[in-house]
């Protein structure tokens, strides 16, 4: 063999030792978490002010990843450490409050923000927006418990009953890529939820590799590589000119999940609620049923809207009151707040105007929940 034949021979086993030991070290020490606490937001780059999710990221600037760390290094809430003068509000929700099909400025956070509400002690009250498209409580309560490492002085968690069945807590690709976490909320608060669910996303050794993991990985780049475009035109979100409006003909259907018309509380996962309120500790939680369009079309006396049978949606809001006063939770039922009018591509997603609806309703109930300066 010649001397340039071993050396290329040297050089491609070299190479090939290298990308083995690199992908070993990948896969031993899993370092995507501490990756993802890496951005260039809120320094280099202005912060998002929503969490990053898009169905078309070529045309948002923005993509949906499942990493909690990268989308929490992106938002503005991270930016820097709470003000004194600050009263910092944080709203928790499904695709309607995070804003789909708004623009920023139109969002139920940015509404608020611009009421200007300020509590006794002169603080100034900011919202911040970490609504997440899904519908499923404990998606919320995952956002909620990274959330808490900011310092909130009131949660706003707005719900609705697609988001209790048990089957939907697990069903979210950012539940069933997180177990980890996920699981660790179930052992800690007792949470009726199978650590053990064929839901959850369970890598091996080899799936955690370098190789196997280039596609989180280049999830996280791009999400970087997005933000000059995202700084420069505030564009996070590819709205169309047009869409298919909320349904008004209803059909005939009263099944809801399977349940019976007299369900219980323990047939919904009202204990994650629960815990998102035991999770957040001194922090007062105020909970919302979050507004809905109601029906006037065909079969409207049979289902409310697309999600929901009358009968269920009912029983749920009874539910609910009475898990509430229970428990003693601060809850605002505002699920006619907002005008039929004011409804967009789904039940729950609001117009602009609609999130001012919202926005004026909710404001009594977040001045009376927020604490006093000595709490």
């Amino acid at each position: 063999m010649s001397e340039s034949a071993r050396f290329v021979r040297n050089v491609l086993v070299k190479a090939a030792l290298l990308f083995v030991a690199a992908n070993l070290l990948f896969a031993a020490f899993n370092p995507l978490a501490w990756l993802g606490g890496l951005s260039l937001y809120n320094g280099v780059l202005p912060g998002r002010l929503r969490l990053p999710f898009s169905e078309e990221p070529q045309k948002a600037y923005n993509l949906s990843l499942n990493s909690l760390e990268a989308m929490f290094a992106s938002h503005v809430l991270t930016a820097a450490p709470k003000p004194a003068d600050e009263l910092r509000v944080l709203l928790l929700g499904d695709s309607s409050v995070w804003g789909f099909l708004l623009e920023n400025e139109d969002t139920l956070a940015a509404q608020l923000n611009a009421a200007g509400l300020q509590a006794p002690d002169g603080r100034t009250l900011r919202f911040y927006n970490l609504g997440y498209p899904t519908i499923s409580l404990t998606k919320d309560l995952l956002i909620l418990d990274e959330a808490m490492r900011y310092e909130p002085d009131l949660i706003v968690w707005l719900v609705t009953l697609e988001a209790l069945p048990r089957e939907k807590q697990t069903f979210t690709p950012l539940v069933q890529h997180n177990p980890g976490r996920t699981r660790a909320l179930i052992a800690d608060y007792g949470l009726a939820i199978d650590p053990a669910s064929p839901d959850f996303a369970e890598p091996d050794f080899l799936e955690r590799t370098l190789w196997s993991q280039r596609r989180p990985l280049a999830d996280l780049l791009r999400l970087q590589l997005l933000g000059p475009a995202w700084g420069a035109t505030g564009v996070d979100q590819y709205i169309p000119p047009t869409y298919t409006p909320r349904e008004e003909d209803l059909p005939a259907d009263e099944d809801y999940y399977g349940l019976e018309r007299d369900f219980s509380a323990a047939d919904l996962a009202f204990d994650v609620l629960a815990t998102g309120v035991q999770r957040a500790g001194e922090t007062p939680v105020l909970i919302v049923n979050e507004p809905m369009f109601v029906s006037a079309g065909a079969n409207s006396d049979i289902r409310y809207n697309f999600f929901y049978p009358r009968w269920a949606y009912d029983r749920y809001r009874a539910l609910l009151a009475e898990e509430a006063a229970r428990q003693g939770w601060r809850l605002a039922d505002l699920w006619q707040a907002v005008g039929n009018g004011e409804y967009t591509n789904s039940a729950i997603h609001l117009t602009p105007a609609g999130e001012a609806q919202l926005a004026a309703a909710l404001q009594s109930y977040i001045l009376d929940s927020i604490p006093s300066s000595g709490e």
